[in-house]
């Protein structure tokens, strides 16, 4: 069989052909196998190339050295680390796998991980705090049709769109996703406070008998607007490893959210041709409380299911953006 019935019969052209034959058939193959290996499968890895010298501090004798000189075609491959699965489908399914393992151990619990399986029974809630609204958008509603008419397809580059470009707050939404930081980070102080308040106690007195913590991802509407899903957990005095108080309830910590989140404001100072305004969240507010895989009943969030939606939002945050795939 000729080389290029060979290319053919294996999907490649005869030059890619040839050149991997070169790269097999090289004395220095297994480390650029090595390296391939290590990348995971990246599409795109990046290649380094320089040196490190280790030295003793104390003699200033030379303990190790490497450079890339040595490695085949004089680079290190690393992977890239892209969450896009456009761009890098082993990068994006690493990343989404990490996150998922990430956030199932801060509520099942995993020991290897630092936090302990006794997390499993805290109080805890799956929060989606969203940002206003600019203006009417081509949307995919449940009812069918978008207000424009039509039934736009999953794809349709429309989506995200405002119907009424004129009248679009478009720098309404570019102040949100700047001061989106800041809104939660207001977020997480109210909430603290409104806590303290439904239990009846000191905002020191309640840090004294009770934690909260946060495991949260940011994701791009197709509007380009950033909203925030969060698993929101009691803790005991000393974190994780100790239980929390009785009066930490479900029911206080969703009271709370919704609270907080109602009481957050952020001013925005005049700038040129824009007016100050006042930034707040939107009225779309979902808490969920979070229970075990084995208590939980039809309809109720489990954890396993939540990790698998964090996971998921936090790799199709890059996908959403509409930037260019590059």
């Amino acid at each position: 069989m000729t080389d290029t019935a060979t290319a053919t019969a294996a999907g490649l052209d005869p030059a890619t052909l040839r050149d991997l034959l070169r790269v097999a058939g090289a004395p220095d193959f297994h480390r650029w196998q090595d390296q391939i290996r290590r990348t995971g499968g990246c599409s795109d890895p990046i290649h380094l190339t320089g040196y490190t010298k280790t030295l003793d501090r104390a003699t200033g004798t030379v303990l190790h050295t490497y450079s890339t000189d040595t490695d085949p075609g004089g680079r290190l491959r690393v992977a890239c680390g892209n969450r896009r699965a456009s761009r890098c489908p082993a990068c994006a399914w690493t990343y989404a796998g990490d996150t998922y393992h990430l956030i199932r151990a801060g509520l099942v619990g995993d020991p290897g991980k630092g936090t302990p399986e006794t997390v499993r029974v805290h109080p805890k809630v799956f929060a989606t705090l969203t940002a206003p609204s600019f203006g009417p958008v081509h949307n995919r509603p449940l009812s069918g049709s978008c207000r424009c008419g039509l039934r736009h397809s999953e794809d349709d580059t429309a989506l995200g769109a405002p119907l009424d470009p004129d009248g679009y707050d478009y720098a309404g939404a570019v102040l949100w996703n700047n001061y989106a930081s800041d809104l939660w980070r207001y977020f997480t102080i109210y909430l603290r406070r409104e806590i303290a308040a439904r239990a009846g106690l000191t905002q020191k007195a309640a840090r004294e008998q009770c934690r909260v913590s946060f495991g949260k991802v940011a994701e791009y509407q197709r509007r380009g607007a950033v909203h925030f899903h969060a698993v929101v957990r009691f803790d005991g005095p000393d974190g994780p490893d100790s239980p929390p108080p009785p009066w930490a309830t479900l029911d206080l910590l969703t009271d709370a959210i919704h609270a907080a989140a109602r009481r957050v404001t952020v001013p925005v100072p005049a700038a040129e041709n824009q007016p100050a305004r006042t930034l707040r969240w939107g009225t779309q507010l979902d808490v969920q409380p979070i229970r075990s895989a084995d208590a939980g009943t039809d309809g109720e969030l489990t954890e396993q299911a939540v990790a698998s939606y964090v996971a998921k939002y936090a790799t199709k945050a890059a996908e959403t953006t509409g930037t260019v795939d590059r």
